[in-house]
């Protein structure tokens, strides 16, 4: 497909207004056209948890595929046991006996009876389970009582404590359908219907290049000037985090030759997030390289953090087109704008249907100023009180400071439109994380 969202955008030149901003919406739903559902991959079950099902699930048989015992017990006939009572146990004889994972010899007959352990196949003629202790086992056990027989001190109606043939699943039907993500529940339907292996929409290969003079990779001794490249992990970890496969490129270098290989490495993958660069008025190498290579444009989008904004595609050697998208350098800016912007493209990529992050409305604890017209994505904490949920900043919220993010479960919306939110005011919360104590 061509792209050209230029009419959605248009260019000033000089200084920057607000008439050529992007909305949220707008920037989101113009990458997302540049993404499709990847193609599928036969994985093991349990290497394929938290990925999507690229098909329907039919059950080939019944589960349990026969009437089982839901109790430790006696297998009986109803008719047998009507009107026992505790003073008038009815007796019956003990024919014999089925454990878990065997199948049942005897046939009940009248009178008969047949100890049974839970999940084992109920003999034909059952259609009640007595528990052991509705029944006089124990003492006959500690008496001279002779074991042949039971006395049921319990009436139960028929099908009590029997578990129907294809009472959890009937053959061929669709237990899983297509487009579902694979959870626990899901991986153990799976092993019950007797698959080792299943078709998932295979994970995309995310690669991700910091650019900067002055970033050194973690590991590194610190030299004066200079700071530890933190984007490159966050940006990986967040990947993974949503069930992608990070591609580390490590920084590009501040020549072009370098910068170009780098960048040809990352076409490799499914997609290309690079962080730095990408504000209008940056000399950037890496600009001139995203430029040579492909299609790519610069934005403002009306949120902060994360004005600056780059998106396009490039060019890969086997002919593809591989989209990319350029965060700002700030390490807060970069995590939000991914965020809104890059979680979802990974998401659609792995066949989800959903990519809108769960929001509540929670009462503001402090106030949020909005001093350029701009969406404000707040950190803040979301604490769980008798009232409901409060929000309380998480400290400064310059775009610098990444241990704003550290204390943070939510990002705070304060709209474009709106100068200021008061403490007291209800903010709708975009949440981070849902942690186990809310």
């Amino acid at each position: 497909m061509a792209f050209n969202p230029q009419h959605e955008t248009p260019h000033s030149h000089g200084h920057h207004g607000h008439e050529d901003m992007l909305e949220v919406e707008q920037a989101l739903s113009l990458i997302l056209q540049h993404f499709s559902i990847l193609n599928r991959e036969t994985k093991p079950i349990l290497e394929a948890i938290g990925q999507t099902l690229a098909e329907d699930i039919i059950a080939p048989f019944n589960i349990p595929p026969m009437p089982n015992s839901a109790m430790d017990g006696y297998a009986v006939r109803s008719v047998d046991i009507k009107g026992a009572t505790n003073s008038n146990p009815k007796y019956l004889k003990v024919i014999g006996q089925v454990a878990a994972g065997k199948l049942p010899t005897q046939m009940l007959t009248e009178g008969t009876a047949v100890r049974i352990m839970t999940g084992a196949p109920t003999p034909n003629g059952t259609d009640v389970i007595i528990p052991f202790e509705d029944t006089d086992e124990l003492e006959r056990s500690v008496s001279a009582a002779n074991s042949n027989f039971i006395g049921v001190k319990f009436e139960l109606i028929k099908g009590s404590n029997v578990r129907p043939m294809g009472g959890d699943i009937t053959q061929g039907e669709t237990v899983l359908k297509q487009g579902l993500v694979l959870g626990p529940t899901e991986i153990g339907v799976l092993a019950s219907v007797g698959q080792a292996n299943v078709n998932v929409i295979r994970r995309p290969v995310v690669s991700i290049l910091a650019t900067g003079d002055e970033i050194l990779t973690p590991g590194q001794p610190i030299e004066p000037g200079k700071i530890f490249d933190s984007n490159s992990f966050s940006l990986s970890a967040a990947v993974m985090k949503y069930g992608g496969t990070p591609h580390q490129l490590g920084i590009a270098a501040d020549n072009i030759i370098t910068t170009k290989n780098k960048v040809m490495e990352g076409l490799d993958g499914d997609f290309l997030i690079t962080s730095a660069g990408v504000s209008k008025g940056d000399y950037d190498l890496v600009k001139d390289v995203l430029k040579e290579l492909g299609e790519i444009e610069f934005w403002s989008v009306r949120m902060r953090p994360g004005k600056p904004l780059a998106f396009g595609r490039l060019h890969a050697k086997n002919g593809n087109w591989i989209p990319i998208v350029g965060l700002p350098g700030n390490p807060v800016s970069a995590l939000v704008a991914f965020e809104q912007f890059c979680r979802p493209a990974i998401l659609k990529m792995l066949g989800r249907s959903k990519f809108v992050k769960p929001t509540i409305d929670a009462t503001i604890q402090h106030p949020i100023f909005n001093t350029d017209g701009r969406r404000v994505y707040a950190r803040v904490l979301v604490t769980r009180e008798q009232d409901g949920y409060h929000a309380h900043l998480t400290g400064s919220q310059e775009s610098n400071v990444l241990t704003s993010l550290l204390k943070a479960n939510g990002l705070a919306i304060c709209p474009a439109n709106v100068r200021q939110l008061d403490a007291g005011q209800i903010v709708r919360v975009q949440m981070l994380d849902w942690p186990e104590e809310m």
